[in-house]
């Protein structure tokens, strides 16, 4: 289901995008899905890219035949645009999906039927790594990304596609929070500016009282570097990335918004090599902690009790 939230004032209505197909035979042939994603977007098929070459390997840490199904279906010139993928930066990319899918998880456990909110969520395919059968999905992307995704990816009955930016804070009407909502946004935030990030933040705490929210952030210096035009290991120019931030600076977060009630950190898990053994203690390393990545969770407070016949304080 694709739907368009609008921000005209307009009610909603159903945009020209092509509905999802269902799972391909396996005894078919390989069918071929043309891809044609520019600037921020077609990060979603860089991630894809590397995940899927984790997702190969006989010892993955991360176990996503969707994702390798991807790359045999999409139509894009993965190796001219975007270089090959390094197989320690994929085991990286895993790890981060790994620890996403941890705290969705646990979410889930809480509850079970409660819905998960992916902002920017592109070609991910952790719907199916992490569904229990009850949860409800929304994915909250741009057209064009969102247009692929229902082209190349089976969504059922408890998955919804909402075409919107997410710094329009009209998807969040279309989100029932009364099962609980966990907000999710992978690799997504870094490309906001700092005060869109913020306020994005400060949105979802105010509309999913209770709710938890889980993002990824760069550090400043790399937030720098991207900004000044350098260039990805394959040699594409990267996206600018506004928004960076470092571990010190995490609970500032709080001022988002007056909801936001607990900031935690999220450690990746552990992983295969090296790499996989310092990936939980990345950011202790006094050497790296302020050039590496983080993962942060925010809780919200759940809303004010109102006594009968009283209105609730405005927040």
């Amino acid at each position: 289901m694709i739907e368009a939230v609008h921000t005209t004032g307009r009610e909603p209505s159903s945009p020209s995008i092509p509905r999802p197909t269902p799972p391909p035979d396996e005894n078919a042939a390989p069918r071929s899905v043309k891809a044609d994603l520019t600037g921020v977007p077609e990060t979603a098929l860089w991630t894809l890219q590397h995940r899927a070459a984790e997702a190969a390997r006989p010892d993955t840490v991360l176990p996503d035949p969707r994702a390798v199904q991807l790359m045999a279906e999409l139509d894009f010139p993965f190796l001219e645009r975007l270089g090959a993928p390094r197989p320690w930066l994929a085991q990286a990319i895993a790890l981060r999906a790994l620890a996403f899918d941890g705290v969705v998880r646990e979410f889930l456990a809480d509850h079970p039927d409660g819905t998960v909110v992916a902002l920017g969520e592109g070609l991910e395919t952790q719907f199916w790594r992490v569904d229990n059968g009850q949860a409800r999905w929304v994915t909250v992307d741009l057209p064009e990304p969102l247009a692929l995704r229902g082209r190349v990816l089976p969504h059922g009955p408890r998955q919804r596609l909402l075409a919107c930016d997410v710094r329009e804070r009209r998807w969040t009407a279309q989100i029932d929070p009364a099962r609980g909502v966990l907000v999710t946004a992978q690799g997504l935030l870094m490309y906001l500016e700092p005060t869109e990030a913020t306020r994005l933040i400060g949105v979802c705490a105010e509309a999913f009282p209770g709710g938890t929210m889980v993002f990824d952030t760069v550090s400043r210096r790399f937030s720098a570097r991207t900004r000044g035009g350098t260039k990805g290991l394959g040699g594409h120019r990267l996206p600018p990335m506004p928004w960076g931030m470092d571990a010190a600076e995490r609970t500032e977060l709080r001022t988002a918004h007056p909801a936001i009630g607990e900031v935690s950190g999220v450690p990746l898990p552990a992983g295969r090599g090296l790499l996989g053994r310092l990936a939980p203690r990345l950011t202790d390393l006094p050497l790296l902690r302020n050039d590496c990545p983080l993962l942060t969770r925010l809780r919200f407070d759940p809303a004010p009790a109102t006594l009968p016949g009283r209105p609730r304080r405005p927040s």
